[in-house]
Formats: structure tokens, sequence, C-alpha cells
């Protein structure tokens, strides 16, 4: 199979739309009404409950995993690993601009992303995912605590992998697009109107 049919077959998996399917199963409702309007794991938190989010958190992260593994198995008869680089882009690029939604915006591409890095560095992202978890716990913030794991996951591989490996240039560029996408929370977390998850463990 030509690996460019590969990053079709990436790109539409990422598409997938669990937080847009989740909210018709579940209620009947299109999430894009409600709460944030955002098609991504932390809205289905705060408009369908915990369980459902879990679900749906879970396949945004296979949506990351199973390209990066599978497709270069099926395409790439020449350097394999950055094919699956370029399989996990398609499939964050699927997931922020979903093709079953006509492109309009779908989530973030946080927990699509961790994915794709689950499958190429699985111990820096799992540091980089602990500091999700420390970050949200004190903070409350989902917002910042994808940001602090986007500055962690570069910095992991470079110290674990080295500067020079490719998925130390793919783990800096996908940086640079979770703030991008994170743009509209970072103004209001600098004004001081992003909405809490959790609330704030320092002053509980």
């Amino acid at each position: 199979m030509p690996p460019i049919v590969g990053l079709i077959i990436a790109y539409l998996l990422g598409g997938i739309p669990a937080a847009y399917v989740a909210g018709k199963l579940a209620r009947g409702i299109d999430l894009r009404q409600h709460g944030s309007g955002n098609l991504g794991a932390t809205n289905v938190y705060r408009v369908l409950g915990a369980k459902i989010a879990a679900v749906v958190m879970a396949f945004d992260i296979a949506k990351g995993v199973v390209p990066v593994l599978l497709l270069p198995q099926w395409t790439a008869s020449v350097l394999p690993s950055h094919w699956a680089m370029a399989y996990g882009l398609a499939a964050i690029a699927g997931h922020v601009r979903s093709p079953w939604m006509l492109w309009r915006a779908g989530g973030k591409g946080v927990a699509t992303a961790a994915g794709v890095f689950l499958a190429l560095a699985p111990i820096p992202t799992l540091i980089a995912s602990a500091v999700w978890g420390v970050v949200l716990y004190l903070s409350g913030f989902v917002s910042l605590a994808s940001l602090a794991a986007a500055i962690t996951l570069p910095v992991a591989i470079g110290l674990l992998l080295g500067p020079r490996a490719p998925v130390f240039a793919l783990s800096a560029l996908v940086c640079v697009f979770v703030f991008w996408t994170h743009r509209a929370n970072i103004g209001r977390l600098r004004r001081g109107e992003e909405q809490r998850v959790l609330r704030k463990r320092s002053a509980a």
C-alpha cells in the first residue's frame, strides 16, 4: 500500500469525532452547542460526565497510537520510523480538523498527540502525562496542564533520547501546535477567566 494511502487513512482515523458521537448517543445533543463547544474530552467531562469523558479520551488516544504502530507495517518499506511520525501528524491534524465534520474545528489535539508519542517515545510521554496530572490536580485547569505537558515532552525526549532524535523535532513542532490550539485558553488564563475542571487543591 502506498504511503500516501497511509496518510489518508491516518487522517480519516484521527478525524473520527468521538466526542460528537458520544453526545449524540448519550443525550442526543451536539456538543458543539454545549459547554465550551469543543469536541474534546474536557467538554465531554463538563457536559456528559467523567465516565463518558474517559471513554472519549481513551478513543482519542487510540487514534494516535494505532496509525503510528500499524500503518508503517503496511505501507513503508523505506524509513518506516519517519512514516510513523508522518502518520501521527496526520492523525492529529484529522482530530483538530475533522473531515467527518466538514473540516470544522474538533478537539485541540492533546489526547491524540499523547497517543502518537506514547507509540513513538513511551517513557518521555509517561513523564509528560505525569506532569499533566500533577498540574491538573494542583491548578484545576486542563488547559494549563496540557500546556505544561506539551513543554515537558520535548524536554524529556531531548534528555532521554537526545536532541538529534527525529522524534525530538516532532515533539517541538507539536508543542508549538498545542500552544496555537490553546491560544484562546492562554488569553483566558492571563485574564483570570479560564474555567476550572477541578477545584484548586491548594485552596481546599
